[in-house]
């Protein structure tokens, strides 16, 4: 029988690999081989456990284990194929091509060999280019002859030197080399040129340069001059100014890298360098802001840089001062950017963009602010710039001043209410909407559109504007002024928000409205600008239940609405939000307040007002619009939405969006459709920055799709390690019930998969949290939390914790491989199982932890479960293998009858060799005699 074992122990290290527990069969074959002496069956064992060692990454233990194989057997073709897998990922490329090789000539028609040949010989002609690129010094100093010889015409050969230039300065030894060989100074000669091809080139390479480090950056600073860097910012050419943002934004995270280390050192010195070559660059960026020469792309550039690198990323960093300098020298020329006219006289060049970009800026350094003395100072500046061109301008003062209401309306609201209050203000817009001159009615409009906005204006605005608005409506010849108008009415319309019996005008006019906007957003003859504001109506329309039908039944009009967010479509990018908010109501993905049913009796007695839940609003009509959007491609919208680098995409903008995502995998069966069109590459970002509800929600949704979908297609490659910190943060104590569990069942899968997965979820802290909720009260938790840590005790950290002194780990694991549940019973006594095979000692901590764990396994091994049966006869076989004096404590118990009639029941055939093992374990230590019977 002992000569059968090693067989027997390779078949069922086999079965382990073959379900995925390769944990487990690792453990199994390395007991065989433990057991065996015939060459034969180690050189199948060693081969066997390189590809556990393989699935666990750890390369070094793979390779040594198919080296022995090859030995035994030097065309042994899968033993050579796992070494040259091991041998790629040690960074052996030479090596792997040579095992690679010899399976190729040993199976010539094997497709999987010749496919790995192929990958590997580019991938090594790629690193022995770069090799060769940077250790040679002459190149340098050539490309740069090449560059800068104005008599050079051949200008493949050109583009060829100045790739090499940028691919070079990625590397830090090239970068040095560039930077030694006087290359700032050369590189200063390309900007010079004028020449956006040569300029590109040169930007690009200082992007190597300063990248991450900040003494070069700091020295190149000193010799281009923030002047300069500022003026190529602001030029026309549109790649150039972008190349341009991309390295002030390197320079400023260089920079200020500088100044956390800094802080966290005692060099004041450099602390103060740093901060004055920060704002240094500030400066001319704000100057920029106002220079008529600057291009319109260049100025929104220069916006997009200071939304990324002036407010604090965190309210956990404590130092807002440079906000607050901002504020003290650029608020003015922020606020003169955002009051732009556009078309009237001597206004500075604007795109589509750029008042948004202006609003979410000053936006952003409002947030920024810690006090109320602080806000107090931006308030006074922001009422004395639109007083100073309100009173003493004229008319187009007034324009200048309303405008600048209109953009502190869309960014910080709170500045935008106060200074609507101002006197005169409000007048003005009123009476400048019903001017004759086009532009300027376009202005109050749009003011008076972002003024309906806060619930408590709209009264005032319901009394004084809806009338006006409805005869701009009715009577303008002109689309443009006519789709505002409707915005406004629609706005005002929508003030009760979601609920439905709150409604301030006629019925059915909502719904006109709402076919009005439908038709404008199809009409593609209306330019793009013109039609966002026809999403700005639906975004206030589908509050209402009937409207969300309709839409959803209107596939062009949704599909014209995804068109425009998809961003290269529109230049417009501040639709982003309003299509969010659209779709927030179509999926009815807001937050619902559950009223407390004794405040409405008291509601009902006091004959207050009782919001009512409109009847199309039931999640059936819910459900089959979210098919409607899903089947239109709202998906692939959404994905576009998340992948535009654009200050419109606020947090609060990303929140709702997180929110759609949510809505939408509802449904386990439409959560592939959803990964296929790009839905699970969007969430990662959502998940990992934004509002909390908003990075919560797209956690979640993560957590639905890992949990129904096999996480390694849904997240292909790298980027599933990416979801792992999303899903540990759905165990945070502040999350639900339902959060905590779908982030514990996510989390279970991951488990299963891999070694580095698992290291992933210790790294994050996750294990405390797991364990936490393995005394949850609510069955289904407790469960999750179970298995959860069923599949993270593959990882040897986990097993030692198990050993921890004072700790009551295994023990509640023993108690509950006891508990009525058959389910947690399985979840308790797999981990066991798992736990005594990967770790023996554990074996003999088992009878220590509670009197009452024999009746516990006795009573697995006769339950009416084959499932629970083989968990405990695995983990009695384990126990019997580890020690004698815990076989002893076994077999001095029924436990030796129970095994004796398991051993021989053939319908049980796992069941069965489980016990023979203990059986035969206790034959060897002499316990038991030899029992012919079943030998």
């Amino acid at each position: 029988a002992a000569r059968a074992e090693p067989r027997q122990l390779r078949a069922r290290g086999n079965a382990l690999f073959q379900a995925g527990d390769h944990g487990a069969a690792l453990a199994v074959y390395t007991e065989a081989l433990s057991l065996s002496d015939a060459a034969a069956e180690r050189a199948v064992l060693h081969r066997n456990r390189a590809a556990c060692y393989l699935k666990l990454e750890d390369y070094a233990k793979a390779e040594a284990d198919a080296t022995k194989a090859i030995e035994a057997d030097g065309r042994d073709v899968k033993a050579l194929f796992r070494r040259s897998q091991a041998l790629q990922q040690l960074g052996r490329l030479d090596q792997a091509v040579t095992d690679l090789q010899r399976c190729v000539s040993l199976e010539p028609r094997n497709k999987a060999f010749q496919e790995a040949l192929r990958a590997l010989g580019s991938s090594m002609h790629e690193k022995v280019g770069r090799g060769a690129m940077s250790c040679t010094d002459s190149k340098v100093e050539q490309m740069f002859q090449i560059l800068l010889d104005l008599d050079e015409k051949d200008a493949d050969k050109k583009q060829k030197a100045a790739q090499n230039l940028i691919v070079l300065a990625r590397e830090e030894a090239g970068a040095e080399k560039i930077f030694q060989s006087d290359g700032v100074r050369l590189l200063m000669q390309l900007l010079d040129t004028a020449k956006a091809d040569l300029m590109l080139a040169a930007l690009r390479t200082l992007v190597g340069l300063c990248s991450g480090h900040r003494s070069r950056t700091t020295a190149i600073l000193s010799e281009l001059g923030a002047p300069r860097l500022a003026a190529v910012l602001g030029v026309e050419h549109e790649q150039v100014s972008l190349a341009a943002c991309n390295l002030l934004h390197v320079m400023f995270d260089s920079l200020k890298e500088g100044l956390q280390k800094d802080f966290r050192g005692k060099e004041d010195a450099l602390v103060l360098d740093s901060s004055k070559d920060l704002k240094l660059l500030i400066k001319h960026l704000l100057e920029l802001l106002v220079l008529e020469g600057a291009s319109a792309h260049g100025r929104d550039n220069a916006l997009n840089l200071l939304i990324k690198v002036v407010p604090r990323k965190s309210p956990k960093e404590t130092n807002n001062s440079l906000s607050l300098w901002v504020i003290d020298q650029g608020l003015k020329k922020i606020l003169e950017v955002g009051s732009t006219v556009c078309g009237s006289l001597g206004s500075l060049p604007v795109t589509e963009n750029t008042r948004m970009s202006t609003s979410v800026l000053l936006s952003k350094l409002y947030e920024d602010l810690k006090c109320d003395a602080e806000r107090e100072n931006f308030h006074h500046l922001c009422e004395d710039y639109v007083r100073s061109w309100f009173e003493g301008h004229e008319l187009p003062g007034k324009l200048r001043a309303i405008q600048t209401v209109s953009c502190l309306l869309q960014g910080p609201s709170d500045a935008g209410n106060r200074v609507l209050e101002l006197e005169g203000i409000m007048d003005s817009v009123l009476s400048l909407c019903a001017s004759v001159t086009e532009a300027h009615q376009l202005v109050a409009v749009e003011a008076l559109i972002h003024a309906a906005d806060k619930a408590k204006r709209a009264s005032f605005i319901t009394a004084n504007g809806v009338n006006l608005l409805k005869e701009i409506y009715k009577h303008s010849e002109r689309d443009s002024i006519r789709i505002r108008a409707l915005v406004g009415l629609c706005k005002l319309g929508s003030a009760g928000g979601t609920d439905f019996s709150m409604k301030q005008f006629a019925e059915g006019s909502t719904m006109k409205l709402a076919k009005q906007c439908r038709k404008w957003l199809c009409n593609e003859a209306i330019d793009a600008g013109t039609r966002r504001w026809a999403v700005e109506g639906l975004a206030y329309l589908t509050f209402d239940a009937d409207v969300k039908e309709e839409f959803v039944e209107d596939k062009a009009a949704m599909q014209a609405m995804f068109q425009l967010a998809k961003v290269h479509t529109s230049k417009d990018r501040s639709v982003l939000y309003a299509v969010a908010s659209t779709l927030v109501n179509c999926t009815n993905s807001y937050d619902h307040e559950e009223p407390d049913p004794q405040m409405l009796e008291l509601a009902k007695y006091a004959k207050q007002h009782i919001p009512e839940q409109h009847p199309k609003d039931k999640p059936e009509f819910v459900k089959r619009r979210v098919r409607k959007l899903l089947t239109a491609g709202v998906v692939s919208a959404l994905a576009c939405m998340v992948k535009s680098e654009n200050p419109a995409l606020t947090n609060s903008c990303r929140e709702l969006i997180s929110r759609v995502f949510l809505a939408l995998v509802e449904e386990a069966e439409d959560r592939g459709g959803v990964v296929a069109q790009g839905g699970g590459k969007a969430l990662i970002p959502l998940s990992l920055e934004g509002t909390e509800v908003g990075q919560t929600k797209a956690a979640q949704a993560l957590a639905k799709i890992t949990i129904t979908s096999n996480p390694e297609m849904a997240f292909p490659g790298e980027r599933i390690y990416e979801v792992v910190r999303p899903l540990v943060s759905l165990l945070h104590l502040q999350r639900t019930g339902l959060e905590n569990f779908e982030g514990l069942m996510a989390l279970t899968n991951l488990a299963g998969i891999s070694e580095r997965l698992r290291q992933k979820i210790l790294k994050e802290r996750a294990v405390p949290m797991i364990e936490g909720y393995m005394f949850e009260e609510h069955e289904l938790i407790r469960l999750a939390a179970t298995e959860c840590m069923c599949n993270m005790a593959m990882s040897k950290e986990v097993q030692e914790m198990f050993l921890a002194e004072g700790s009551d780990r295994l023990k509640l694991m023993v108690l509950y491989s006891g508990e009525e549940d058959e389910k947690l019973r399985r979840a308790a006594s797999g981990t066991l199982a798992m736990l005594t095979s990967l770790h023996p000692p554990i074996c003999k901590r088992i009878p220590q932890v509670t009197v009452h764990w024999l009746e516990i396994l006795q009573a697995l091994l006769l339950s009416p479960s084959a499932e629970l049966q083989h968990r405990g006869a695995v983990v009695v076989m384990n126990m019997m293998a580890a020690a004698r004096e815990v076989a002893e404590q076994l077999i001095a118990s029924e436990m030796l009858e129970i095994l004796s009639v398991l051993a021989k029941d053939k319908e049980k055939p796992r069941v069965a060799q489980a016990a023979q093992e203990s059986l035969a374990h206790a034959v060897a230590y002499g316990l038991i005699k030899p029992n012919p019977g079943h030998a």
